[in-house]
């Protein structure tokens, strides 16, 4: 080893999740990407992998085509590799075997259309791995990969092994693995390249036999910066320092470096991730109602796909678009799950995916058959209810019996969208009773002290019928809880461009009950403000009265969505008080909450009835 290079593999990677403004793709396109194939187009004598997911080069080639001519002279000259992968940068154990393979196929069609060669090398995000992945990789006609070095730990690899490529196999397939040193790359983000190699050279000369290579793979996110310099100029730097560092190091290509070898290990790799020591993405789906929402609409429409028949083209369209959302930022930590767009960007997706599928199935193109059914939507073990007509979706669960998806099919936006706390996924029409004394149109602070929580207690489902109307059965409580008398039937009817939802409460206890009640609903918007959301109310000779937050003796709201240019208007058969407001999660917008408040006062044996109806137009 005192005397050997080490196999330097230099790689750069960047990808920016679909629904993202443009502000952030011009900032990692200015910021990473270019003052790297700047620098590495400078030094020629420099090798380089490259990974940028497929929607962030679409985006580039739309908005910086001259990037493009750069990396088509580095791929002529042979000075990089071009990564495949994912063209939407997806969490590979979560998809289907047919979406990996697909996705897969799509970039290598990108890349191979506007480069002139198949890539060979695959990126997987996170490096979320599971064995059989490997199989997959194999059958998309990849050669190789990359894991991080602990994960190289969990094969029994140690020593001079976590710097060598293995082998991996699944049911006969193989695909060489290349270990990614995380803790480098840490390195190379505040220390110069010389002390980092020269360091870990040092340590390598005593685990390396006379016999032995060593290739150290590294994808740096950024090189250390002075107060004075700019990213260019640090690169610049950071190019140099590789290259009067030829004594140490020496870059080369991951096809070479397989070419050249003459020995691998073997390596079986357990679930792991570069993510965290445990991290799994189906326990964070499970763990994360947002993800989980997302996950269960994609898993459904993936059913609804593959019921395409003899729709070739059709059913290709609708598959791409179910691809756009299984973005791996979507199912792994960060602030992914939490940002409302990213969300709503894949559920426009899976509703354009869904709206193809539909059409396909329909004798009448264009035209639903309105439909109830009861399925397992979120693989909790119990139904939920699927409401279903030509433009509206309306999902109920009987948790609470409140609504957890509302899909304007015409828009493709899925206004229930909202998010999830302490006690799980929001859902709309999520009923409290409470005191009659709280005051409904300040921001109420409800407590188990005074509120019995409708929306955490399992409704039964009581009643369906042909025109697809279903009422659910809330009993009176068991618990110590206040107001347990109370009984609850709520009944969902969706027709055409309307949502109708009723209520009788009951008071089947001896005493009189005197309460307020409080059904929330919630609805996600494009934004926060007035240029994307402004809610009025009419007054009786007809007028448009703006509402700012707080509502008082009305029985109607008419809402814009000013990004989607749709109205909504919002009705109830009595008069109510009550307010709206914004919720964050993180500081990131999740949704606008309206709370009506309706004044009940029941005697023993007595019952309270109203209606609610959203009607929508565009």
């Amino acid at each position: 080893m005192k005397d050997k290079k080490i196999n330097l593999i230099l790689g750069s990677h960047a990808h920016i999740p679909s629904g993202s403004p443009d502000s952030e793709f011009e900032y990692v396109y200015a910021n990473r990407m270019l003052p790297f194939i700047q620098n590495l187009n400078r030094y020629s004598n420099i090798q380089a992998v490259l990974h940028y997911s497929g929607i962030l080069l679409y985006w580039i080639e739309r908005n910086h085509p001259e990037f493009f001519m750069l990396m088509e002279d580095l791929v002529a000259r042979k000075q990089v590799e071009i990564l495949g992968g994912g063209f939407y940068e997806p969490c590979f154990p979560l998809i289907p075997v047919q979406d990996r393979i697909g996705q897969i196929e799509l970039m290598t069609t990108y890349l191979r259309k506007h480069f002139g060669k198949r890539p060979q090398g695959c990126w997987i995000p996170g490096f979320i791995w599971e064995q059989h992945l490997a199989a997959s990789l194999a059958a998309s006609d990849m050669s190789y990969t990359f894991l991080s070095q602990d994960q190289f730990k969990k094969t029994g690899l140690l020593g001079a092994q976590l710097f060598s490529p293995c082998i991996s196999e699944d049911q006969g397939k193989i695909i060489s693995v290349f270990p990614v040193s995380l803790s480098l790359e840490k390195e190379l983000s505040f220390k110069s390249f010389s002390q980092v190699f020269n360091d870990i050279k040092r340590k390598l000369h005593s685990l390396t036999d006379s016999s032995g290579s060593v290739v150290a793979c590294v994808f740096p996110d950024k090189v250390p910066l002075s107060a004075e310099e700019t990213e260019e100029a640090a690169w610049n730097r950071f190019f140099e320092e590789i290259s009067l560092s030829e004594n140490i190091v020496e870059t080369t290509l991951p096809l070479k470096i397989l070419k050249s070898q003459k020995f691998f290990n073997k390596g079986s790799f357990p679930d792991s991730s570069a993510i965290s020591n445990d991290f799994s993405p189906r326990r964070f789906i499970i763990e994360h109602d947002e993800a989980n929402g997302i996950y269960s609409k994609m898993t459904y429409t993936n059913v609804l796909i593959n019921q395409i028949k003899g729709d070739r083209h059709r059913k290709t369209n609708a598959r791409e678009e179910l691809w756009k959302a299984q973005d791996s930022d979507l199912f792994t930590p960060g602030s992914g799950y939490l940002r409302s767009d990213l969300r709503k960007a894949a559920y426009s997706a899976l509703l354009k995916a869904e709206r193809i599928a539909r059409d396909s199935a329909s004798k009448d193109k264009g035209k639903t058959i309105s439909s109830l059914i009861q399925y397992d939507f979120d693989f909790d073990g119990i139904n939920e209810y699927l409401f279903q007509d030509s433009k509206i979706n309306c999902y109920v669960q009987l948790k609470g019996a409140g609504a957890f998806e509302l899909d304007y099919l015409p828009k493709d936006w899925n206004y229930f969208d909202s998010g999830c706390d302490k006690s799980g996924r929001r859902t709309s029409f999520s009923d409290i009773i409470t005191s009659p004394d709280i005051e409904i149109e300040e921001a109420p602070v409800f407590s188990s002290g005074n509120s019995r929580f409708c929306f955490d207690e399992q409704f039964e489902a009581c009643s369906q019928d042909k025109k697809g109307k279903s009422c659910f059965r809330l009993l009176p409580s068991q618990d110590d809880v206040p107001y347990k008398a109370v009984e609850i039937v709520k009944c969902y009817l969706l027709k055409k461009d309307m949502l109708t939802v009723s209520y009788v409460l009951k008071n089947s206890g001896e005493d009189e009950l005197k309460f307020m009640f409080v059904p929330q609903i919630y609805f996600s918007f494009t934004g926060v403000g007035k240029e994307f959301v402004r809610i009025y109310t009419v007054d009786e000779k007809g007028n448009d009265l703006i509402l700012d937050r707080f509502l008082s003796n009305i029985n109607n709201l008419k809402i814009h969505d000013v990004g989607n240019e749709v109205q909504i208007v919002f009705s109830s058969s009595k008069v109510f008080s009550g307010c709206y407001i914004t919720v964050f999660k993180n500081n990131f917008y999740q949704t606008k909450s309206i709370l009506p408040g309706f004044p009940v006062t029941l005697k023993s044996g007595e019952s309270w009835a109203n209606d609610f109806s959203l009607k929508f137009s565009h």
